[in-house]
């Protein structure tokens, strides 16, 4: 996965300088998506080549320039100004329309390298540049044939072919013609026509100066407008082509892979759909719809129609996304959830009054519940982090619903064309809502007939837009490539999901409202449990030096597990392992000694006795112990401090993943730093995985 960004100023006078500081912020607050390299496209002077009164006219304008570097956007930002001061170009030129485009990468196709960082070029003149996020699947057929017609390729990039197949389809349609005949938008679309693959793209060009075009298939782009005399009304829509009228009034438009670099300059923006190709020009923006088939069936170059959107608000402050007093994003949203826990239930908790029954609301999914309770099975479809969330509740699904409940890893499903019936409940449990596996296993369920059910951290995302229902998180926004808070989050929603569909249940009543009650609590535990920051920096201390942990869990907390064991190898690049408890003795069993630090987690809940027997036989083989335990209860989980005790609080069974996650979460943490390691970009891992 990448991150894109793009920014076009309008009757606004913008120094170069301060057009590059946009576009470098800008790359800043996508850096979570990819970070091995990056890049940048501006403008070069007004001067136009063989020109000698700078007329613009019929003149040929110098190409872009094109700044491109391994490494994080620092280093792009070094390079850029580095190479600024070896030449006489100005950074106090001022342009009142100016184009440029970024990109931060995650290196899919060819190593970190300048060469296959983005803009990509269609040449030495740079007619056509493209930064691309996704995966074009027929790039190198389309290679091939672009080789074949004379074109030479610099990178190993599958983006390459996009800016060449322009150059291609721009010269084919100008070929003994004096004149330039083609438009920006059929050059762009035609080029769409030839693509297979999920990718949002954004083209700036020589031949179209000022000009920018985005289009996407699967990739996530946003379209944010800052209208800089704007009146203080509502906003606006895009009425038959354009964007309001243009009367000469300044504005700045950005297109962007995520709202966090909207956010700071407009917060009108548009989320671009699929098949969407957005052309700015002349301070207007033209949205047409893409259909490939209708094109084909056609059999020519027919205008796309055009179609009306309205702009929304975001709900999203720029404190967000700062770090505020901590020293990294992964460390403050640790320390956040407390907050997002009670932003998730909010308005969704009903306790009732004397005589009223406690229960649960959700506005996503409730025209559906008869359906879901009526289905012969749930399916839970995730990857990663979002996988194990759903696992941790999987037990209270099946104990308040009394429906089969199965999990499925999004890219195995897919892989094993698994069965999936009309009669299901498919549940799509991702952070993002932009997981490409998970909007293929997606796709693969609709084909299928299935309720299909979101729950995602991100309004308008593809899994918000394509499943039939589902709810948001509100976990607010989560830039630590390591998810934390959008985890526990995920947990909390999934509890109220089970009670949401089991509250026709007379028998689990006095259940559901201990749960209920257990929730309302569970912000201040968890409040609680942060108070373990320093003792889990001490235990941090001790494990630094040593490269493998394994953390034993069961019941609901295998999920806590698994979840424990990946924060440490995901961003500590520690060797960890969840193991469900129960198979101890199938084989994990052999990797114990006196060195191998062990966490199993004990808390107090129907698997507590199994646990204790659990820890008795690793103590018999002189395992080294950490044990996760409820207050109160170290003397029965480690008779005569024979081992490390982290005690955390108790609550309802259902929801002790919740907190029993967050000093696993520390731990990881700590050791990152204490490691000396990047906590909020972790080696080879970007934040959402759109790319398969």
């Amino acid at each position: 996965m990448c991150g894109i960004f793009a920014y076009l100023n309008y009757n606004v006078a913008r120094e170069r300088r301060y057009i590059l500081e946009v576009l470098f912020n800008g790359l800043r607050r996508l850096e979570y998506r990819g970070y091995d390299s990056a890049g940048i496209s501006v403008d070069s002077s007004y001067f136009y080549v063989g020109c000698e009164d700078h007329c613009g006219n019929s003149c040929k304008p110098l190409p872009p320039l094109v700044f491109r570097q391994e490494g994080n956007i620092d280093s792009l930002v070094r390079s850029v100004y580095e190479e600024v001061a070896t030449t006489d170009l100005n950074l106090e030129e001022s342009f009142p329309i100016h184009a440029g485009i970024a990109h931060t990468r995650w290196a899919t196709h060819g190593e970190p390298a300048p060469r296959n960082s983005h803009p990509q070029s269609s040449g030495s003149e740079n007619d056509f540049l493209v930064v691309h996020n996704g995966v074009i699947t027929n790039y190198e057929v389309l290679k091939e044939t672009l080789v074949r017609h004379g074109f030479t390729f610099e990178s190993e990039t599958d983006t390459e072919v996009i800016p060449k197949l322009a150059k291609f389809v721009f010269d084919k349609a100008n070929e003994g013609e004096g004149d330039q005949t083609v438009t920006f938008s059929q050059v762009v679309i035609e080029v769409m026509r030839h693509l297979e693959g999920a990718y949002a793209l954004i083209f700036k060009s020589r031949h179209y100066p000022n000009e920018l075009i985005a289009c996407k298939r699967g990739s996530p782009l946003l379209l944010g407008v800052k209208e800089l005399n704007e009146d203080k009304g509502t906003g606006a829509s895009f009425h038959d082509v354009k964007f309001l009228t243009n009367s000469g009034q300044p504005k700045e438009l950005f297109f962007s892979s995520d709202a966090q670099a909207l956010v700071e300059h407009t917060k009108k923006v548009l989320v671009i759909e699929d098949g969407e190709v957005v052309h700015l020009k002349d301070g207007d923006v033209t949205i047409l719809k893409f259909d490939n088939d209708k094109g084909k069936s056609k059999g020519g170059h027919t205008r796309p129609a055009s179609v009306q959107r309205a702009l929304s608000v975001l709900e999203m402050e720029v404190e967000q996304i700062n770090k505020g007093k901590y020293e990294h994003y992964m460390q403050k949203e640790i320390h956040e959830q407390p907050e997002s826990l009670t932003t998730t239930m909010r308005g969704r908790l009903i306790r009732g009054g004397s005589c009223k029954a406690k229960s649960v609301l959700l506005g996503g999914i409730k025209d559906h519940l008869k359906t879901i309770r009526r289905s012969r099975r749930i399916v839970f479809i995730g990857c990663g982090t979002s996988y194990n969330a759903a696992l941790a509740s999987r037990p209270i699904l099946e104990e308040l619903c009394g429906i089969p409940v199965t999990m499925e890893i999004a890219s195995d499903l897919l892989d094993r064309l698994g069965p999936i019936y009309r009669e299901d409940t498919v549940v799509f449990v991702s952070q993002s809502g932009e997981t490409a596996d998970t909007l293929l296993a997606l796709e693969y369920a609709l084909e299928n007939g299935a309720l299909c059910v979101g729950i995602t951290n991100t309004v308008g995302s593809a899994i918000a837009r394509n499943t039939h229902c589902g709810v948001h998180i509100n976990a607010g926004c989560e830039i630590g490539v390591a998810s934390t808070k959008a985890y526990t989050s995920q947990i909390v929603v999934m509890v109220m999901l089970a009670l949401a569909i089991g509250d026709d249940t007379i028998s689990n009543q006095t259940r559901r409202e201990s749960i209920i009650d257990g929730l309302f609590e569970l912000p201040s535990k968890v409040r609680e449990v942060l108070k373990l920051d320093q003792e889990m920096k001490d235990l941090a201390k001790e494990l630094m030096s040593e490269q493998s942990l394994l953390v034993f869990g069961r019941g609901y907390n295998y999920a806590t597990a698994l979840e424990g064991a990946l924060k440490v190898k995901e961003v500590a690049l520690m060797h960890s392992e969840g193991i469900l408890a129960g198979e101890m003795k199938h084989g994990p069993l052999a990797l114990v000694d006196e060195n191998l630090p062990i966490v199993v987690i004990a808390t107090h809940d129907a698997c507590f006795s199994k646990q204790q027997s659990v820890i008795q036989q690793l103590h018999a083989r002189k395992g080294r112990l950490i044990v996760m335990c409820s207050k109160g209860e170290a003397s029965l989980v480690c008779p005569g401090g024979s081992c490390r005790v982290i005690e955390v609080p108790q609550v309802v069974d259902c929801i002790q993943p919740v907190v029993n996650i967050v000093p696993l979460q520390l731990l990881a943490y700590h050791l990152t730093v204490l490691r000396g390691y990047n906590v909020d970009q972790p080696r080879n891992l970007a934040k959402s995985v759109t790319t398969q």
